[in-house]
């Protein structure tokens, strides 16, 4: 397909043409000669489409039918909403809810979710993804034998048990489409899944989305475990993902034994780093284990300064998430020492100190819009109006940058939209500086991927 785009900015300079053609850009200038098919940029900025180096799928695809608890600060508000979402349901239904965290309403049991819904399977996943919360309803009907590590039936505590919990309810897969669509919306035309329970069933879900066009964008997968790349390419493999959590650290030996695996299957480490104490641990193994090429930092929720220049020895990159300052920011500047907020979702300071950075969403746990990302990059502000670690703050083409990267090179050169390009584009309502200024996903006016238009506003 040939395909020209009329009067756009590139790179800073205004009325040009570019002229994509199979599945690339061609060539970019003042007043190219007739196409028979056409786009009209209006002036409005062309840039490489964006890319979510950190996000899940199918968690996001599940959260469009499940209940979500934005908004929610007291007991009884929770309690609100959890009566309207069983009032909605017949009675025996499951009720899958998002976004939990103790300062709503304490510390969950069995106990409390069975008083807010006797009648109904009720399960509510913690604002971090790494624990569900089951009612007896819910946990009887899971059946009996052997459970993994981290089932507590007598608390109706699941930790870190996806996979199991996904097999004993049997649910089938949530429609992706929606969740092409959208972020293809925003710009977005790559995406790496971090999931670190994708195996061969969800990359096959995920590649057959793919394929159909239901996921228009171009996919890397990582994994817990061995995955193949499939022939057609409908995703690449990337790096093997390490879950940490503080309360229960592996041994030194054995996340270093992980690096190790990983190295043997030809594949970088991605690390799920959100406190301090996991960080501590993450460094030691890189060190201990050797670093290599496209090891990454996911997260960085808690970087402490003198552990900034030892990142940067071992050349990993760090893959942050701003909006959650955004979003969680009140709660951070409650629970977090005012000197110690700089320590949040770092930007500049990695930056400035050599590391790599690139952004990603992690949703569902947080907005799956790169453009609030950016806005918060920009500014570090909460929804409530407060500033959290004003130092961190990163110019606006900077924050853009951190998005800009290619899937397999995260926090490396931003890609250019020049002759031999991959024709994976978003085309802006204005000038780029102009969105800058107020970075919204509504100023996205169309988005192609290799050329073919997979979302026009």
């Amino acid at each position: 397909m040939s395909l020209t785009i009329r009067d756009v900015e590139v790179a800073g300079r205004g009325g040009l043409d570019v002229r994509l053609e199979g599945g690339r850009v061609a060539e970019v200038g003042a007043r190219l000669g007739p196409a028979r098919l056409e786009l009209d940029g209006r002036g409005g900025a062309l840039i490489p489409g964006l890319a979510d180096h950190h996000i899940h799928l199918l968690g996001l695809a599940a959260r469009a039918q499940s209940v979500t608890l934005e908004g929610v600060g007291t007991a009884e508000t929770f309690a609100g909403r959890i009566g309207a979402a069983v009032a909605r349901q017949p009675a025996g239904a499951w009720v899958r809810v998002l976004g939990y965290h103790e300062s709503m309403a304490g510390e969950l049991t069995r106990r409390e979710l069975d008083l807010l819904a006797p009648r109904h399977r009720l399960r509510v996943q913690h604002q971090t993804g790494s624990l569900w919360i089951l009612n007896s309803l819910a946990l009887d009907s899971l059946g009996g034998g052997d459970d993994p590590p981290g089932v507590e039936r007598a608390s109706g505590r699941i930790w870190r048990a996806d996979v199991w919990l996904r097999q004993r309810i049997g649910a089938e897969p949530p429609p992706l489409a929606p969740v092409g669509r959208r972020l293809a919306s925003f710009g977005v035309t790559a995406l790496t899944d971090a999931s670190v329970t994708t195996d061969a069933g969800a990359a096959g879900l995920l590649a057959d989305a793919q394929r159909a066009g239901e996921l228009p964008q171009r996919l890397m997968l990582m994994s817990g475990g061995l995955l193949e790349a499939p022939a057609d390419g409908a995703f690449t493999v990337g790096p093997l993902k390490v879950l940490l959590d503080e309360h229960a650290l592996p041994d030194l030996e054995d996340f270093t034994a992980r690096i190790g695996q990983a190295r043997r299957w030809g594949r970088a480490v991605a690390v799920h780093c959100v406190t301090a104490a996991e960080l501590a641990l993450t460094l030691a193994a890189f060190e201990t284990g050797g670093a290599g090429r496209g090891d990454r930092v996911e997260h960085g929720g808690v970087i402490p300064q003198d552990a900034i220049s030892a990142i940067r020895a071992l050349g990993l990159t760090v893959v942050t998430q701003p909006a959650f300052i955004h979003e969680r920011g009140e709660r951070y500047a409650a629970e977090v020492e005012a000197a110690e907020q700089g320590d949040l979702y770092r930007c500049a300071s990695l930056l400035a100190a050599g590391v790599a950075v690139a952004a990603g969403s992690d949703a569902p746990y947080a907005s799956a819009d790169p453009w609030q990302g950016i806005a918060t990059a920009i500014d570090r502000r909460s929804l409530g109006g407060l500033t959290l670690g004003a130092g961190e703050r990163v110019t606006p083409a900077v924050a853009l940058s951190l998005y800009l990267g290619d899937r397999t090179d995260p926090g490396g050169p931003p890609r250019r939209i020049e002759a031999g390009a991959a024709a994976d584009l978003c085309l802006l309502d204005a000038p780029l500086r102009a969105v800058l200024n107020a970075p919204s996903a509504e100023r996205v006016r169309a988005t192609l991927l290799s050329g073919e238009v997979v979302h026009e506003a």
